[in-house]
């Protein structure tokens, strides 16, 4: 299934020569040669074994791309059965006109079921959270990790791209021990990676959930005609990114943080942050202050804390320049907005 949820092709060798071993093994299962294959993606057979090798996301490309048409089998060998060229095409069809994301995965999960047997895919919805994950039903052998890999690639790629924007993982989770290639990891999902879980899953925060999808069906036919890109730039935008850096600036509640710090938070450098805020229409600034006066006045109406603790709650040095700060957002003095609320 071919995918485009970057900006860019990714120039830099980041893809693991072990996901190259498993188109390889595709063809072997199925009792082919792969050397055309391995031609069109320009890898020299001798990368195929390296521990430590690299391909581009565009050799990867035509690599994979090649193989699913030649072999027809979109999944690539892992299943017991084939999945012919155009499936995953066609669960997007699926899944394409749903009003939200949050309908959108519950129907790519659903009718994943009709592919097949082997694995099973669910979202799950938390308070804050929401999760993909899935469990394998047959085992999977040595595809296992270029398969859960794919699958969750192809879940986050269509998501990224149904709804026009990054979608930042919290956590990945894979059900097998840390491969010698980890580093790749946190370029194809997030910084923060589990292995030896219960299952493989993607988590992310469940706001996305309810972004509308963007995309027309002229808009999936030109995308289904670019390139399978399994290792992609991050998309290009993150369209919750206002929300994500309020969450980090709410969780502080009087810690100082600098434009550093939030930026760690999010794993976005200071200067893409900034830059991606002044496309919001905002800045940390603002955001800063209204987080500022949101945690004030929950302090405030609940009518316990003491001003004094209030102000340094909401990152003021003193309980005047508090004073001053709440009387220019709301017109009224601490004690009185909490007098009033009474």
């Amino acid at each position: 299934m071919p995918f485009q949820v970057a900006t860019a092709i990714p120039r830099r060798a980041v893809t693991p020569a072990a996901f190259v071993r498993g188109v390889v093994a595709a063809y072997a299962r199925y009792g082919l040669d792969p050397a055309e294959a391995l031609q069109r993606g320009q890898i020299a057979p001798d990368l195929v074994n390296s521990p430590d090798g690299r391909v581009t996301a565009a050799q990867f490309e035509a690599l994979a791309g090649h193989a699913m048409r030649e072999l027809d089998d979109e999944a690539l060998g892992w299943f017991s059965r084939r999945l012919p060229f155009g499936t995953y095409g066609m669960l997007c069809r699926a899944s394409i006109t749903a009003p939200t994301l949050e309908v959108a995965l519950k129907r790519w999960c659903r009718h994943h079921r009709l592919l097949t047997e082997d694995v099973r895919l669910d979202l799950e919805v938390g308070e804050e959270t929401a999760t993909v994950t899935i469990r394998e039903l047959r085992d999977l052998g040595a595809f296992r990790e270029f398969c859960l890999v794919t699958l969750l690639r192809y879940v986050l790629g269509f998501s990224c791209w149904a709804v026009d924007s990054r979608i930042a993982l919290r956590a990945a989770e894979f059900p097998f021990p840390e491969p010698g290639h980890v580093s790749v990891y946190p370029t194809i999902f997030s910084r923060t990676i589990r292995f030896d879980a219960a299952v493989a899953a993607i988590v992310f925060d469940k706001h996305y959930l309810s972004l509308p999808l963007t995309r027309s069906a002229i808009d999936l036919d030109n995308m289904l005609k670019g390139a399978l890109r399994l290792t992609v730039l991050p998309y290009r935008r993150d369209r919750l990114l206002v929300e994500r850096v309020r969450r980090v600036l709410r969780n502080a509640r009087g810690r100082s943080l600098g434009a550093e710090d939030v930026a760690s938070e999010l794993a976005l450098s200071t200067r893409t942050m900034h830059r991606r805020l002044r496309e919001e229409a905002t800045s940390l600034r603002d955001l800063k202050e209204e987080a500022k006066f949101e945690l004030a006045k929950q302090e405030l109406m609940r009518g316990r804390t003491p001003i004094k603790r209030i102000a340094e709650i909401a990152g003021f040095r003193n309980e005047k320049s508090f004073s001053r700060a709440f009387r220019s957002w709301t017109g009224a003095s601490p004690r009185e907005f909490r007098g009033r609320y009474r």
